[in-house]
């Protein structure tokens, strides 16, 4: 497995993750030994390019399905390729263990780990950390600098979780009821959907993407100026 690892370019760690979650098919075994071959590096390089494209693992899973199973890939990949294209723009970041706890003077407690990693902010990879999103890891570091307690910035987070699955939910729902749905009216069970409709089908969903996060970045401001004028009168006895 660490030969594999090695010529695949990603960690041992990663490869024992695709194997639990049936991305890659078992080894050879002679006795306690179990041989990997080229197929298994090939496999793991195509879900590397599949991941740099922005399909999601579950996709990355259903696609390697359909293969085995002699279905349409392409029918599924155009599918998976419409509905699951990233809408976050994270940047993953690398730290030492040191350069984490240089960002969190004091705050890097074996507690605040286990959150992190429950939340699924942080993941060891070799000696490296991975934190999952730039922009996150900033404003953490920014509201510690600023006197908050990381172990309450990541109970906050917690609840920010949460409330943002809830906003998922919101707007996929709409998006299933309402364009996916709309795609697939009057088709007979199992019918595909054709190039031109699986690309208006992207081209929509596309275009709901920067509404969302208008609807959710204009509500959640206007709801900090309220809570913030209300809060104000208890703070400075302003009218």
């Amino acid at each position: 497995m660490a030969e594999l690892a090695r010529e695949a370019g990603i960690s041992v760690r990663t490869v024992r993750f695709y194997r639990e979650r049936k991305l890659l098919p078992a080894p050879r075994r002679e006795g306690r030994i179990a041989w990997y071959n080229e197929h298994h590096l090939a496999q793991l390089r195509t879900i590397a390019a599949l991941l740099e494209r922005g399909h999601t693992l579950g996709g990355i899973a259903e696609l390697l399905a359909a293969f085995k199973e002699g279905r349409d890939v392409g029918e599924v990949l155009g599918m998976e390729s419409a509905i699951t294209v990233p809408w976050s723009e994270e940047t993953p970041v690398r730290l030492t263990p040191e350069e984490l706890a240089d960002r969190f003077a004091g705050e890097v407690t074996p507690e605040n780990l286990t959150a992190c990693l429950e939340l699924g902010y942080i993941a060891p990879d070799g000696d490296e950390i991975v934190h999952v999103s730039r922009r996150l890891l900033d404003a953490s570091s920014a509201l510690v600098d600023q006197g908050v307690p990381l172990a309450v910035v990541l109970a906050a987070a917690r609840q920010v979780r949460s409330h943002a699955e809830a906003l998922a939910e919101l707007f996929t729902g709409i998006i299933r009821a309402h364009v996916v749905a709309g795609a697939l009216d009057g088709r007979a069970s199992g019918e595909p959907l054709t190039e031109d409709e699986i690309a208006e089908l992207t081209k929509t969903i596309e275009a709901l993407r920067p509404i969302s996060k208008s609807v959710v970045d204009a509500e959640l401001s206007m709801a900090m100026d309220r809570r913030l004028r209300a809060e104000a009168e208890s703070w400075f006895g302003l009218q």
